[in-house]
């Protein structure tokens, strides 16, 4: 079977199941995981269908919401630096970079089932409660400010800092570091690109 023709059933799946994981799709399409991930990348860039935690998910316009845009700041965000938010049934929220998926975390509490981001260092997907995280680097290279770039091992973290300066946090540190940050006297933290409705 061609990859086009894969896609077109990846498509006719999704939009009957709504989720479905990387290892249904793989025994259903009789090939391996590596080559369902590069079956459903245009998909996602198309906007279709959205990463989640071992799987993939329809994106559902939502009227008033665009699902293209991070939840907490409402810039295009790039998946090299989304921040996955795992909500109760199945609700899926993207943060464009740490910054924002940090913030948007705290403001959620409990209700994160499960949170995902991408390492700075060797660009795999990573749980977020167990990530390092880098601030006040001199290297800028995220979207939002103060720049926060999330680390799968301590060690790499580490050796960065070494070499560009900076900080390292474990996770529920850097959460309540940005947002001080973000706070600067305020009541109420604002990312330089946040929108407010």
């Amino acid at each position: 079977m061609l990859p086009i023709e894969r896609q077109k059933h990846i498509r006719d799946l999704i939009q009957k199941k709504k989720t479905l994981k990387i290892s249904e799709l793989s025994e259903y399409l009789q090939v391996s995981e590596m080559t369902v991930y590069r079956d459903i990348k245009p998909l996602i860039e198309e906007g279709l269908i959205e990463k989640t935690f071992g799987g993939v998910s329809l994106v559902e316009k939502r009227e008033g919401i665009d699902t293209t845009r991070c939840v907490y700041c409402q810039k295009p965000y790039h998946d090299k630096w989304a921040y996955r938010l795992f909500l109760p049934k199945d609700k899926v929220e993207t943060a464009c970079c740490a910054h924002c998926g940090l913030l948007r975390h705290r403001q959620l509490g409990d209700d994160v089932v499960q949170a995902i981001c991408q390492d700075f260092f060797v660009h795999t997907t990573t749980s977020a409660p167990l990530t390092w995280f880098v601030m006040e680097t001199s290297l800028n290279v995220t979207c939002c400010h103060p720049h926060v770039l999330p680390f799968a091992e301590r060690e790499h973290a580490e050796k960065f800092v070494k070499g560009f300066g900076g900080h390292v946090y474990e996770f529920r540190k850097a959460m309540d570091v940005v947002y001080e940050k973000m706070r600067g006297g305020r009541s109420e933290p604002r990312c330089e690109h946040h929108v407010k409705n």
